[in-house]
């Protein structure tokens, strides 16, 4: 079932003006999930990125846009990894305009994800590059070495983070967030648990769902994170092996001028 949330001209995810109202100093908690593609050689797990799909999908497309990724990559390797049919089936649920048909058609696989259904919902496309969830300590993002960037790990906390406390203010409901800055956010809890049924019988609680559609929201944000993980692991190995060829060199050129000097 779509979850329809209700949203006002103020932010959701905390990327448009007017989405938190402060109450004082609030100090934002960002759990440090632990996911599979984190470190130098982790990689996407593609069971998550299915699940994170299929929430996406049920749950979070009724407002929210993917417009930068065309829908063939949820075919690639490295991604969801769906077989070709899959993906031209998954394709067709959705509609675009086509300025040569001056008429709205089904999407193909070289199509794009819809923008957002409403007009103040932001495009989730690139959201797990924008929000940084770890930038301590004292604001220096000393942190991020050890924990990453923490875009995924912020979306996660910010679906968890609900703690059921409302309040209106100016004619808008505001949910209080733990992980929201200002602690107070327009948009509605868009997930309870078991608001989805896995076909791999995977766990469907809150915390699991939140994890899996960050996962994927990560995808979509760095879509080549394993291929760039290992051209950056293989250009650290040439450099390396360049590094001791140069010194032995260095030291054979320079063998015979020092041993003269003794």
């Amino acid at each position: 079932m779509i979850k329809k949330l209700t949203l006002s001209a103020l932010a959701a995810f905390g990327l448009t003006t007017g989405g938190a109202i402060a109450a004082g100093a609030y100090d934002s908690h960002i759990e440090d999930f632990d996911f599979s593609f984190e470190g130098p050689f982790g990689t996407y797990d593609v069971n998550q990125l299915q699940r994170g799909l299929q929430v996406y999908t049920e749950i979070c497309a009724s407002c929210h846009g993917l417009k930068f990724v065309p829908l063939r990559t949820i075919g690639d390797e490295g991604g969801p990894g769906l077989p070709e049919e899959q993906v031209i089936e998954y394709a067709k649920q959705f509609e675009v305009f086509d300025a040569d048909l001056d008429d709205f058609r089904e999407a193909v696989p070289t199509d794009h994800f819809p923008e957002s259904a409403l007009e103040n919902a932001p495009d989730l496309s690139l959201m797990a590059k924008a929000r940084a969830g770890f930038h301590g300590p004292y604001g220096l993002g000393i942190n991020q070495f050890f924990k990453g960037i923490g875009g995924p790990e912020y979306i996660a906390s910010l679906l968890t983070g609900y703690t059921g406390e409302e309040k209106e203010q100016a004619g808008t409901t505001f949910y209080e967030n733990t992980a929201f800055p200002g602690g107070w956010i327009s948009m509605a809890p868009p997930l309870y648990g078991e608001d989805v049924d896995f076909a791999d019988g995977h766990d469907n609680d809150l915390h699991h769902i939140a994890e899996d559609v960050s996962a994927f929201l990560m995808w979509t944000a760095e879509p080549k994170l394993g291929a760039r993980k290992q051209a950056g692991f293989a250009g650290v190995l040439f450099l390396t092996l360049l590094s001791v060829l140069l010194y032995l060199t260095n030291k054979r050129l320079w063998a015979p001028v020092k041993g003269k000097e003794h």
